[in-house]
């Protein structure tokens, strides 16, 4: 059984003041094959809810593949450039669903896009990002980092350092970072601590090589804990619970 990642212990006061929440799409989708079930996205904005609570200040980043993923699309002979396009316009559609659920949770909150689509949400700029955060606000970065060929997870290693983040939470459906995939391996090595490094060199699908790379340079730490899990989020804030962490070592 995985052991607490926490090596301080835990405690009632957050670790942090700032964080940067990055989900993929399909953990929108619940117990459907496809799109968005609007229970899930209450029950992960009442998440959301528990850590502001707590006087953190968070960002999020959404990834589009319980929409479009821009590599499918491509390997079914899209052009990659449109095909990636078109993924990061299915950001925009989660990030707008997660806004939604969360200001009826009474939570103000911002859709910010990488590409400029005025009607529905407002563009990156960086200091009114910043700004939205200092005033309370969830900011929700769409459409990645507005460019082809980045995925969600580098978008999210950007944005957190953009925004200086104190570090990146990564909710997934295991309760950290394992050598093998636990659902089919019951002997997988859990890693309650990892390096970059040690991620880059084993090829462990935590996020993908950009997004660690990027979170190396700016001495980001990630955080891979369990979106499934009740209070999951506000645990592992405080620094309680199961989770990995990922850091220099």
């Amino acid at each position: 059984m995985p052991t607490e990642g926490s090596v301080d212990g835990g405690s009632s006061s957050p670790k942090y003041t700032r964080v940067l929440l990055k989900i993929s799409g399909e953990a929108l989708m619940g117990p459907q094959n496809y799109g968005l079930h609007p229970p899930t996205v209450e029950r992960i904005a009442e998440e959301v809810q528990k850590v502001i609570d707590l006087g953190v200040q968070v960002c999020m980043v959404i990834g589009g593949g319980n929409i479009f993923r821009g590599l499918q699309g491509s390997a079914q002979g899209m052009e990659r450039t449109t095909a990636d396009y078109m993924g990061m316009l299915a950001t925009v559609m989660n990030a707008l669903a997660m806004q939604s659920a969360l200001e009826k949770q009474g939570i103000h909150t911002r859709v910010i896009s990488a590409i400029p689509m005025d009607q529905v949400c407002e563009p990156y700029i960086r200091r009114r990002a910043v700004r939205h955060l200092e005033n309370g606000r969830v900011c929700v970065f769409a459409a990645g980092t507005g460019n082809a060929y980045f995925t969600s997870d580098t978008a999210a290693s950007l944005r957190a350092a953009d925004m200086s983040c104190q570090a990146s939470f990564k909710g997934t459906q295991v309760q950290g970072v394992y050598d093998s995939d636990p659902k089919t391996n019951p002997d997988a090595q859990f890693y309650p601590h990892i390096s970059y490094d040690e991620v880059l060199q084993k090829n462990l699908r935590v996020m993908d090589a950009s997004a660690i790379a990027l979170a190396r340079e700016n001495g980001l730490p990630i955080v891979v804990f369990s979106l499934d899990e009740p209070n999951g989020l506000a645990g592992v804030v405080r620094g309680e619970g199961v989770f990995t962490m990922v850091s220099h070592g």
